[in-house]
C-alpha cells in the first residue's frame, strides 16, 4: 500500500467536467428553491425539539450559544459557498475534501456526513412521530415508542409512555414486539418521494415551509404575550458552561444549510445561487432560533423545559389549549421537510462517492424515468428505517452533532489550502473576500489569551469531579496558537480561519461519550475504505 495514494487528489477541472455532463439530474432549482430547501432542513427538530434541552442546560443565556453556532455556521457558509462556485458537483464536503486535502479525507467526511443526513433523520422521525401522536392520539403505546426506550423505562420502573408499552406489547417467543409505527411510515413516505423526483420534492417542500414560517410567527406573537422577564433571571444560571452544555442540541438546529450543497447538479445556476440560498437560509433561521429561545425562556422557568415537545409544553403550562394542536400541526409539517431534504441529500452524496469508484457502482445509477439517484434513495431510506427499531433520540442527536461539526472543520481548512482565486469576479458568481489574517488573528490571539485568563482563570480546569483539567479546551487553545502561526506564515484568509477556530470551539463541548462514538464510527468507515474504496478507486493507478 502506498502512502501517498490515500492522499491523491481529483482537481476541479476534473470534477466539473464528469459531473457536470451527461447526469441526467434535472436542473430546476432556483435560488428561491435552494433558500427554502436551507430553510427546510434548519427549522425543524432543533426547533420545535432540541431547543428545550438547549434552554434546560443554559437557560435564557443559550441566545448566546445559539449567536455563536450561527457566526460558526456564518463563517462555514461562506466556505462551503466559495467551494459551490468554484466546484458545481453534487457531493457536499465530500467533493470538496477531496479537492483538497485528497482520497482519505474525502472519504473520511463523506463517512461523516452519513451520520449528518441519515442518522439525523432518525432523530427527526422520532421527534416527528411524538407530535403526531398529539395530532392522531389513541394508537396504542407500544406502536408509539421505540424499543430501547420502552426497555430502559422498564428496568427502571419510570411510570409513562415507556413503561406502559413494555407491560402492554404483544410477545413473540418472549420478545416483546415495540416500534414506532409512525416513524417508519413517514421514513416509508419520504423516501418514495424522493424516489420519484427533484421537483416534486421541491413544490411540496416549499408549501411546507411557507406553513411552518407563519405558525412559528403565530407562536411567537402569542408567546410574546405571556412573556414574564422575570423568568430571564438568572439569565445564565449554570454560568456559560451551563450554555456550553447545550452545544450539540443547538447545533443540530443549524446542521441542514449545507445539505443545499449537494443539490448542485439540480441547480440552474449553481455558482451563483447555491451560496445565496445557503446564506439567505441561515439569516433567517438564525434570527428566528434567538427570538423563539427567548420567548420560550421568557415564558416559563428554564427548568420546565427539558422536554421532547417544549413548544408544545410551554402552551400547555400557561393553558393555551388552542395553541397545542396548531404547534403539533406546525411540528408535523417542519419535521417532515427536513426528512425531505436530508432524504434527498444522503444519495446524491453516495452518487458522488459511487462515480469515484469508493463505493459500488449501483449507488450512481440515475433512474431512467424520475432522474434521481434512484438505488441510493433506497438504501438512504433502509439506513434511516432499520435503526428506528432498536435505537432511540438521544443516542442520534450526540452522533449527529459531532460529525457534522467535523466535516465543517475540514470545509473550512479545505479553503484555505484551495490556491487563491485571484480572477476578476464574474458576473453573478460568488467570490469568498481575500482578507489577510496575517497580523489580524495573532493580535486576537494575542488579546482573546489574555481577556480569558484575566475573565476566566480556571477554563483550563474542568467541573467534572472525575478528572482535574478541560482536556478539550486545552486542545483547543493549543489548536488555536497552532492555527494563528500558521495564518502568519502563510498569509491565509481571515473568513475561514475564524471559520476554522469557532468549529473547533464548539466541538469541545462535546463529551467524551461522544467522541468515543465517534472514533468508532470512523474506524469502521476506515474499515470500509481500505477493503474496498482504496482498491476501487478510479484514482487508484498501478504501477
Amino acid at each position: 500500500m502506498s502512502f501517498n495514494k490515500l492522499f491523491r487528489k481529483k482537481s476541479v477541472a476534473a470534477i466539473t467536467d464528469a459531473e457536470g455532463h451527461g447526469t441526467g439530474l434535472h436542473r430546476v432549482l432556483t435560488v428561491r428553491d435552494l433558500t427554502f430547501f436551507g430553510i427546510a432542513a434548519i427549522i425543524g427538530g432543533g426547533t420545535f425539539s432540541a431547543i428545550g434541552n438547549a434552554c434546560f442546560a443554559g437557560g435564557p443565556g443559550v441566545i448566546f450559544l445559539y449567536i455563536i453556532c450561527a457566526v460558526a455556521c456564518g463563517f462555514t457558509a461562506m466556505c462551503y459557498a466559495e467551494f459551490a462556485a468554484r466546484v458545481p458537483a453534487s457531493g457536499s464536503a465530500y467533493t470538496y475534501a477531496y479537492v483538497t486535502f485528497g482520497e482519505l479525507f474525502a472519504w473520511i467526511i463523506g463517512w461523516a456526513l452519513l451520520m449528518e443526513y441519515s442518522i439525523g433523520n432518525i432523530y427527526i422521525a422520532f421527534s416527528w412521530s411524538g407530535y403526531f401522536t398529539n395530532l392522531v392520539p389513541g394508537i396504542p403505546e407500544w406502536l408509539t415508542t421505540n424499543y430501547t426506550s420502552a426497555h430502559q423505562a422498564f428496568l427502571a420502573n419510570k411510570p409513562g409512555e415507556g413503561l406502559t408499552a413494555w407491560l402492554t406489547a404483544p410477545q413473540i417467543g418472549g420478545l416483546h414486539i415495540i416500534f414506532d409505527l409512525p416513524a417508519v411510515l413517514i421514513n416509508l413516505i419520504i423516501t418514495a418521494l424522493v424516489f420519484v423526483g427533484t421537483k416534486e420534492s421541491r413544490n411540496i417542500s416549499n408549501v411546507m415551509v411557507m406553513i411552518k414560517l407563519l405558525i412559528i410567527v403565530l407562536v411567537i406573537i402569542v408567546g410574546c404575550f405571556h412573556v414574564d422577564i422575570n423568568n430571564w433571571t438568572p439569565f445564565m444560571p449554570h454560568g456559560f458552561n451551563g450554555v456550553m452544555a447545550g452545544v450539540s442540541a443547538v447545533f443540530f438546529a443549524y446542521i441542514g444549510f449545507d445539505a443545499v450543497s449537494t443539490l448542485a447538479e439540480e441547480s440552474k445556476n449553481p455558482q451563483r445561487d447555491l451560496p445565496r440560498g445557503m446564506i439567505y437560509s441561515l439569516i433567517i433561521c438564525t434570527v428566528v432560533y434567538i427570538i423563539l429561545s427567548l420567548v420560550l425562556t421568557g415564558m416559563v422557568s428554564y427548568e420546565l423545559l427539558g422536554v421532547s415537545d417544549p413548544l408544545a409544553e410551554i402552551f400547555k403550562i400557561k393553558g393555551v389549549k388552542w395553541m397545542l394542536f396548531i404547534v403539533s400541526i406546525a411540528a408535523v409539517v417542519a419535521m417532515t421537510s427536513v426528512l425531505l431534504v436530508f432524504q434527498m441529500g444522503q444519495p446524491r452524496i453516495w452518487m458522488s462517492m459511487s462515480r469515484d469508484g469508493l463505493l459500488p457502482k449501483k449507488f450512481s445509477d440515475i433512474h431512467p424515468k424520475y432522474k434521481t439517484p434512484g438505488f441510493a434513495t433506497i438504501i438512504t431510506g433502509l439506513v434511516v428505517g432499520i435503526p428506528i427499531f432498536f435505537t432511540d433520540e438521544n443516542f442520534v442527536l450526540d452522533f449527529t452533532s459531532i460529525g457534522t461539526l467535523f466535516a465543517f472543520v475540514l470545509v473550512c481548512g479545505g479553503v484555505l489550502i484551495l490556491p487563491r482565486n485571484t480572477n476578476a469576479k464574474e458576473k453573478g458568481k460568488f467570490k469568498m473576500p481575500y482578507i489577510n489574517a496575517k497580523w489580524i488573528i495573532p493580535v486576537i490571539t494575542v488579546i482573546g489569551f489574555a481577556a480569558i485568563f484575566k475573565i476566566y482563570p480556571n477554563s483550563v480546569y474542568s467541573n467534572d469531579a472525575n478528572t482535574s483539567y478541560n482536556y478539550p479546551i486545552i486542545i483547543f487553545y493549543i489548536a488555536w496558537i497552532i492555527i494563528a502561526l500558521f495564518t502568519f506564515l502563510r498569509n491565509y484568509s481571515l473568513i475561514p480561519v475564524l471559520g476554522l477556530l469557532s468549529c473547533c470551539y464548539l466541538l469541545t463541548g462535546m463529551g467524551w461519550t461522544n467522541w468515543l462514538m465517534f472514533s468508532i464510527w470512523l474506524l469502521i468507515g476506515l474499515v470500509v475504505y481500505f477493503l474496498y474504496g482504496y482498491k476501487k478507486s478510479k484514482l487508484n493507478v498501478k504501477g
